[in-house]
């Protein structure tokens, strides 16, 4: 052994022993589901599904609403706004989204989207099964997520 050796393997003998002590005070995992974690991006943008640039957040104090939606088979939604940001996962059935200007975007199952803001538009359920949607809104303290048309 030589003088350079003998720091490290101290080292690393310290190491193993302060890892075994903290282990000791960790809960035990041997025993957990080992399966995989898995991570996947599903949409990452700074412009809604029609093109457009996202507004900046409002100022204050933030609030996040999370809405699940089921809209029924063959039912259209009135005409309607957003005010803030939102993005949603279609988590079953198909959902057909048309804004005034005439831009549609058409949705199955597990599509995400990121919804138009401050854009007039509307969804129809054209499947014979309900279109449930899971949607995030990200706005401001007392702000409407959602203006129906007048």
């Amino acid at each position: 052994m030589t003088k350079r050796t003998l720091p490290l393997i101290t080292t690393l003998v310290i190491a193993l022993l302060l890892s075994s002590a903290c282990a000791k005070n960790q809960p035990s995992f041997q025993n957990a589901d080992t399966r995989d974690v898995v991570s996947r991006q599903l949409v990452k943008s700074t412009h809604s599904w029609d093109g457009q640039p996202l507004p900046a957040y409002p100022q204050g104090q933030a609030e996040i609403t999370i809405l699940r939606i089921s809209i029924p088979p063959k039912a259209k939604l009135v005409t309607h706004k957003h005010t803030v940001i939102n993005a949603g996962v279609l988590i079953s059935g198909e959902l057909i989204v048309n804004t005034v200007e005439g831009k549609t975007l058409y949705l199955k199952a597990g599509d995400p989207i990121i919804e138009v803001v401050n854009t007039l538009h509307h969804g129809i359920n054209p499947g014979d099964t309900p279109a449930d949607i899971i949607v995030f809104y990200a706005g401001g303290e007392g702000m409407p997520v959602t203006v129906v048309e007048p």
